[in-house]
């Protein structure tokens, strides 16, 4: 071997040089243009990825542009800091985990910096989201072909870092595949462009002799001392991520540095931007689903298939499916899945539908003609198209947290083997899992990427107790011999890290693994990028996220029971997987979560940003940067702009819900201490019984002159805390006090209903009220509404008042008792305060009948008028077509399918905006310091759509927010209206 050339091999440091994170903020604060991040906070919510491993980091920085990157390096030079960077966070290995400096990319570093149409490429900063490049790149018809099923949330920059590839691999290839040139810094100070290197430019970079000349002639020398063995153990597979790629610079592949560097993980280089090539986007697609008895059996028939070239070729089991239903997850679109219990979903593209559909009716011919014989669903309407991709894309938060079985976790997520051995595989596979005890029911669910052999799992380990931290290492290390044997790869997409970092001898043998070091030692001698990542790594069961050795507090005397995680809090907090669902800037497809992050860009206010500092809040490990419990103030700051929407309820596939961990928090936070409240905690909080104080003294109109008559208005505002925005104006009179003098209409054949009067309608827009029992009455019901000062408690809830949230709660449920026990229905108007009778409310007194009967008899308008209202038909709404903002707390609880369906038998055509939550969300607008929030959210989709509108434009918003944050903010003067009220109109029409 020839090796006078090359550095000796980087090995592991059991002791690394100390760092002062004093004067190294100090340094990057004075030289970084950025948001240089010490604090215990962002230290907090960085310190785990999506992995099942957890380092805090030394400091966070956010540069503003690459060249501010550059800087944040050499300042960490200086000081002999460890440097990592980051992109979505969503890596599985625990490669974005480390002590050390975390380059953040994504906030800013997001530019697509040009475009050669007739090259095919595009230049880009590595903190870019792939939906949002491909969104930019849409005009030219061109796009990065590679995608994740996390392609809303993830950015180029961690795409290189992984390698990674997605179902469109199948026609595209991995990302090394899609790499023309990348930008690149040493943590040394080197900087240069690199890609495939011909004999000419090769002696060009020699003739400089430079330390990129250096670098050039060791790689060369690392090729030609290693070629006949990376020839000989790199596995001939289509998804071989595991180790660095060595084979790139073999001949062949034509010396590709880029292609060297793809997929290491930030343990050699910073990557600084990235000429990428591009491909067309398909212009029609097929998709053909096909059911098999087991999945086994699918994974036999992908040979059959892959001469058929679909663009991709994914596999499901019955597993996945079950744990969707039982988490309420693309129910449509599993109900067009055809028989079986293992399917394969086969997608065939073209320029032309008939092409597409020709690829399909060939590939099952063929399938006709062999041995297998599946069911078969064919496709070709791109919303059930999409409906189902959302099945298989939904794999890993399914997975996780899935009610009444143990918690699953990555590991062994992401093997790949050779195609046409993958039914075996997956049979061997399945025998060690029963091995190790993992088959309860039937065992983890099994999916993936079958095209290219690749199989995701998420598996039952019990990596909360040492013996469950042992056998989790055994069942690695017997994993890795299986893949071994079947000449597959540890990882087919999601790397090394430290999940199989310890594990690579096994497959590429001790020669390679030395290669490995000696790679990391022309780049990183020194071994500051991403140390204990891939090479000299750290074991695999060693700095674990939760491990046998961790011991959090679990809080007592919690007010929501958290039914789902057996009344504790720690599991609550622990739910959140990584996934980062909560990090995309889309709403597409009605989506609400996470309002906050869309406008900030900033990890802290993303849910799982908050998840993250929740969970370190109880010190599982004793070294957390949060060492304060419920008195954190880094934790209150981070909560501070969360919404409470509770998009998250219904968005996360975890089932993270961020709206009640805070209500919990700020429960705690301020328990004996109310002074340390705000303001507006007082004011907002208790408006319910202001609101009766104002109803019953008839206080509306001189409460009102004091609130819009300057200077008063503004006097008001300070001694509320509030914002300084318009507030809202008392009715002159209560929904309560009209229903008083009200004479029915009908004769009730459908029976009592009770409607209820919340806050909102009751004594701010009455309108609603009185809208509704016209329809009500006029569809065949008796309404009734309670008398007196009754409340949901949602204002307490959400500013964290709990004691006097559970007494309103209770004293409302004793009041209603009698309707319910009678079995009547609640019909709610407002959706926060109906949401509250279906949800909340069974948290904070789960142990009360009443409570639950309340839950299940609470049904919101359309719910009633179709699904109660036997003969019902709506009148016809006079109207070209309508606007629908929904209401978060809807779309995360109550659901909207009914409206749609009312409005579609009343002939609206209803445009649901994408627009996420209005950002005014109950108290939080009025706060001080959201305004600029509220408006932002606001800004993102809602406002621009109604300004587009023309006025006569019918806004649906069932929500008091909603319409609130409309009439402020919209500028075209459009005053949404509840379905009530759109109902009750047409009903009167003449």
């Amino acid at each position: 071997m020839v090796t006078a050339d090359l550095p000796g091999p980087v090995v592991r440091r059991p002791g690394m040089p100390s760092v002062d994170p004093g004067a190294l903020e100090a340094a990057l604060r004075a030289r970084v243009d950025g948001e240089v991040r010490f604090d215990a906070g962002s230290r907090a919510a960085y310190a785990t990825d999506a992995s099942n491993f957890r380092q805090t980091p030394i400091g966070v920085v956010r540069p503003r542009d690459p060249e501010a990157a550059v800087t944040a390096v050499a300042v960490a030079r200086e000081y002999g800091a460890p440097v990592l960077s980051r992109g979505g966070g969503t890596s599985l290995a625990g490669q974005c985990t480390n002590t050390a400096v975390v380059l953040d990319w994504s906030k800013y570093c997001h530019r697509l910096e040009s475009v050669d149409t007739e090259r095919r490429t595009c230049v880009v900063q590595p903190g870019i989201v792939l939906d949002e490049l491909n969104q930019q790149l849409a005009p030219t018809g061109l796009r990065f072909g590679p995608e994740p099923a996390t392609h809303a949330n993830c950015t180029i920059g961690g795409m290189i870092g992984n390698n990674s590839c997605g179902a469109t691999a199948q026609a595209h290839g991995k990302v090394v595949d899609n790499i023309a040139r990348l930008e690149v810094l040493l943590y040394e100070s080197t900087r240069f462009w690199c890609g495939p290197t011909d004999d000419e430019e090769y002696a060009e970079i020699e003739r400089h002799g430079d330390l990129r000349a250096a670098v050039y002639r060791q790689l060369r020398a690392l090729r030609d001392t290693y070629a006949d063995e990376i020839r000989r153990r790199y596995p001939d597979i289509p998804r071989r991520v595991s180790g660095y790629n060595l084979d790139s610079l073999l001949p062949e592949y034509g010396f590709d540095v880029a292609g060297l560097l793809v997929g290491s993980e930030s343990t050699l280089v910073t990557v600084v931007r990235a000429e990428l090539k591009l491909v067309p986007v398909v212009k029609e697609r097929t998709l053909v689903v096909l059911g098999f008895d087991v999945i086994a059996a699918a994974a036999d028939a992908v040979p059959d298939i892959l001469p058929y070239e679909p663009i991709a070729l994914e596999g499901v089991d019955s597993r996945l499916v079950h744990d969707e239903r039982l988490k309420h997850l693309n129910p449509e679109a599993i109900d067009q899945l055809p028989a079986g219990r293992a399917y394969l979903m086969v997608q065939f593209g073209a320029e032309t539908a008939e092409d597409a559909d020709e690829g399909a009716h060939r590939m099952l011919d063929a399938l006709d003609e062999s041995e297998h014989d599946p069911e078969v669903a064919y496709l070709d309407d791109p919303a059930h198209e999409e409906q189902l991709w959302q099945v298989r894309e939904a794999g890993l938060g399914a997975t996780a947290h899935v009610p009444g079985r143990p918690d699953t976790f990555e590991g062994w997520e992401d093997s790949a083997v050779p195609p046409e051995r993958l039914g075996d595989y997956l049979r061997r596979l399945r025998a060690l899992f029963e091995e190790f005890g993992f088959l309860s029911d039937t065992g983890p669910a099994l999916y993936g990427h079958f095209g290219h052999g690749c199989v995701h799992t998420r598996i039952p380990f019990d990596l909360y107790s040492v013996e469950g931290v042992a056998a989790y290492r055994r069942f690695m290390e017997r994993a890795a011999d299986l893949v071994v044997e079947f000449g597959g790869s540890f990882s087919g997409e999601h790397g090394d890290g430290q999940s199989r970092g310890e594990l690579l001898p096994r497959m590429f043998g001790t020669e390679l693994v030395e290669a490995f070091g000696r790679l990391k030692a022309v780049f990183d001698p020194s071994d500051r990028m991403n140390p204990g990542k891939v090479v000299a790594p750290y074991r695999l069961d060693e700095k674990l996220r939760l491990g046998g050795d961790w011991k959090p507090r679990d809080p007592r005397g919690l007010h929501f029971r958290f039914p789902d995680d057996g009344g504790s809090f720690v599991e609550a907090a622990n739910r959140c997987v990584g996934v980062g669902k909560c990090r995309q800037l889309s709403t597409e497809g009605g989506s609400v979560m996470c309002p906050s992050y869309q406008v900030t860009w900033e990890e802290e206010h993303s849910t799982r940003g908050r998840a993250r500092l929740l969970f370190e809040m109880l010190d599982g490990h004793g070294d957390s940067a949060i060492r304060d419990g419920w008195r954190s103030e880094a934790v209150r700051e981070a909560l501070d702009l969360c919404l409470a929407c509770k998009g998250c309820k219904s968005d996360c596939p975890a089932d993270v819900d961020m709206a009640t961990y805070k209500a919990e928090f700020l429960a705690h936070h301020y328990a004996g201490r109310p002074w340390r409240r705000p303001r507006s905690d007082w004011s907002m909080g208790w408006l319910p019984v202001v609101a009766q104080a104002v109803g019953r003294a008839r206080l509306a109109r001189v409460v009102n002159a004091v609130t819009h008559t300057p200077p008063l208005s503004g006097a008001a505002r300070a001694v509320a805390g509030v914002a300084d925005r318009e507030l809202p104006l008392f009715a002159g009179r209560s929904l309560q006090r009209w229903f008083a003098g009200h004479e029915p209409y009908g004769d009730g054949e459908h029976g009592v209903v009770l409607l209820w009067p919340d806050t909102f309608t009751n004594f701010f827009h009455p309108r609603v009220g009185r809208a509704a029992v016209e329809v009500l009455e006029r569809a065949g019901w008796r309404v009734e509404l309670p008398s007196g000062s009754l409340c949901c408690g949602l204002t307490w809830i959400s500013t964290g008042q709990l004691g006097m949230a559970e007494r309103a709660l209770a004293r409302t449920v004793r009041r209603l008792s009698g309707h319910l026990r009678d079995g009547g229905l609640v019909v709610g108007l407002e959706p926060s305060c109906t949401a509250v009778f279906r949800s909340d409310a069974g948290e904070l007194l789960p142990g009360d009948r009443d409570v639950r009967l309340l839950g299940r008899q609470t049904v919101t308008l359309a719910e009633l008028l179709t699904e109660h209202s036997p003969g019902y038909a709506p009148p016809r709404v006079r109207a070209d077509g309508a606007l629908a903002q929904v209401h978060c707390h809807q779309h995360a609880v109550l659901g909207w399918g009914a409206d749609r369906v009312l409005l579609r038998r009343a002939g609206v055509s209803v445009e649901r905006l994408e627009s996420g939550c209005c950002g005014l969300a109950g108290n939080f607008g009025f706060e001080r310091g959201h305004l600029e929030v509220s408006r932002a959210c606001a800004e993102r989709v809602l406002l621009p759509r109604l300004r587009e509108a023309p006025a006569e434009t019918v806004v649906l918003a069932d929500g008091f927010s909603c319409r609130t944050q409309i009439h402020e903010l919209d500028s075209g003067g459009h005053e949404a209206v509840h379905l009530a009220e759109l109902l009750a109109r047409a009903g009167t029409a003449p």
